[in-house]
């Protein structure tokens, strides 16, 4: 390693031999030249090099190509500029020119086109990082070559994750806990395959033991990943509990908000102007003659101590209201008759819907609340009896076309009756036991 330019980099006495982690690097210089002559230079030049590198090498029958044949093919290009392209990436070894005059791709350029192809594969989905890391270590695992690197990778990137998830629970933001949520469930397969590469991996009983330390906690990394989504879950459900409806209208702060999140900045704009001021209007410094007189008698704190009164205000009668108001309970009532007689499990979307909008939404926040567990509920009263009712609430993030009752769609999800729990079996009386009378 004597490139003169690396002393820069290096503290002064650090000799570049001295340093084991460039090594590695060094030794993949001619393809780390490669990658360099590809992204050397502006966006377009970047952008020009790779799109006849890749179409070069996507010719998998005929893979030699003439000059006439490649200005066919790119007759799209400025004809100067080709040539340029085709010079630079001749020059730098990622095209091989033979006695005839034809193009082919190298084997340092292949190398490249296909880790380039597979990134690009994986840039069309949602976290293709952890896509790639997964299928770049089933690769190696076919192989038989996986390194303690590429699993380290793989378990930064999980921990990165888990970091995510636990950010949007810790906001509590309802719209960062179900960006979470969807992101969680684009990436099971990539969980479930990464799964079973590690128990592949344990099972070997030759397996080398920093191989075997990383896959573990990836195993634990995987299983804290599996365990968010009821996170996600009791998080909603709190959210859900103290949500806001405004009025009776049905429509919730929620709503509103997901609503305002769908406009553009100046729609948003147009809604605020006219209803916050620029500049503070400062309307209290209009009278300056008499706020200086009573700060000076303020100052000296004997006005301030002969105008506090410490007694306190005289009792009064509380007010009483009129006959609450039972229009709630009503509703809540009916709905816990209905849940209680169900013979069978339901779609949610069968039991909510009902009486308009504003009913529906009123149930279907009944169910969230008894969808987090019933035990908190309160002893007595209408609303403790619906909170112990033996029912299992499971949402999902779909939804479900409805289209009538003031309702176009709901979430889907399913009520069922709560199996019964086995009870424990009275022991049967002895023949000296005496008969007891029964109340």
């Amino acid at each position: 390693m004597n490139d003169p330019f690396l002393s820069d980099f290096l503290a002064a006495g650090v000799d570049a031999d001295e340093v084991p982690e460039l090594a590695a690097l060094n030794s993949a210089r001619p393809l780390l030249d490669a990658f360099i002559t590809l992204f050397r230079g502006t966006e377009a030049e970047v952008l020009m090099r790779l799109l006849v590198l890749r179409e070069i090498g996507r010719e998998a029958d005929a893979p030699r190509w003439s000059p006439e044949a490649l200005r066919a093919r790119f007759s799209y290009l400025d004809a100067v500029k080709l040539e340029t392209v085709l010079k630079r990436l001749r020059d730098n070894a990622l095209l091989a020119i033979g006695e005839d005059g034809h193009y082919a791709l190298s084997d340092i350029g292949r190398n490249a086109v296909a880790a380039i192809a597979m990134l690009l594969r994986f840039g069309a989905e949602e976290d293709a990082e952890l896509g790639f890391l997964t299928a770049q270590l089933a690769g190696l695992q076919a192989v038989g070559s996986v390194t303690p690197e590429a699993l380290g990778h793989l378990l930064s990137k999980l921990n990165d994750l888990t970091w995510h998830f636990e950010e949007a629970i810790a906001s509590g933001s309802e719209f960062r806990i179900l960006d979470a949520r969807r992101r969680l469930s684009a990436n099971g397969r990539w969980l479930e395959r990464g799964t079973a590469i590690l128990n592949t991996l344990l099972a070997d009983p030759e397996a080398d033991f920093d191989l075997a330390r990383i896959a573990q906690r990836i195993g634990l990394a995987q299983s804290r990943l599996a365990r968010v989504d009821a996170a996600f879950q009791r998080a909603l459900n709190k959210i859900e509990a103290q949500r806001v409806t405004l009025g009776a209208s049905g429509i919730s702060s929620s709503d509103v908000t997901a609503w305002l999140r769908g406009l553009d900045p100046a729609t948003l704009a147009a809604l605020g102007a006219g209803t916050l001021a620029a500049v503070p209007e400062l309307a209290l410094l209009a009278g300056g003659h008499e706020l200086l007189d009573r700060a000076e008698s303020m100052l000296d704190g004997k006005t301030a101590a002969a105008e506090i009164d410490p007694r306190l205000p005289p009792p009064e009668r509380a007010p009483t209201d009129a006959a609450p108001q039972t229009e709630d309970l009503r509703l809540l009532e009916h709905f816990s008759h209905r849940l209680a007689t169900l013979p069978a499990p339901r779609p949610l979307h069968h039991l909510v819907a009902g009486d308009g909008f504003a009913s529906a939404s009123y149930r279907l926040s009944l169910l969230a609340l008894l969808a987090d567990g019933g035990a908190s509920g309160p002893e007595d009263g209408p609303v403790g009896a619906f909170m112990r009712l033996p029912l299992e609430v499971e949402f999902t993030d779909g939804l479900t076309e409805v289209g009538e009752d003031e309702i176009a769609t709901i979430t889907l999800g399913e009520v069922r009756p709560r199996p019964p729990q086995p009870t424990a079996a009275t022991p049967a009386a002895g023949p000296g036991a005496a008969a007891r009378p029964t109340a």
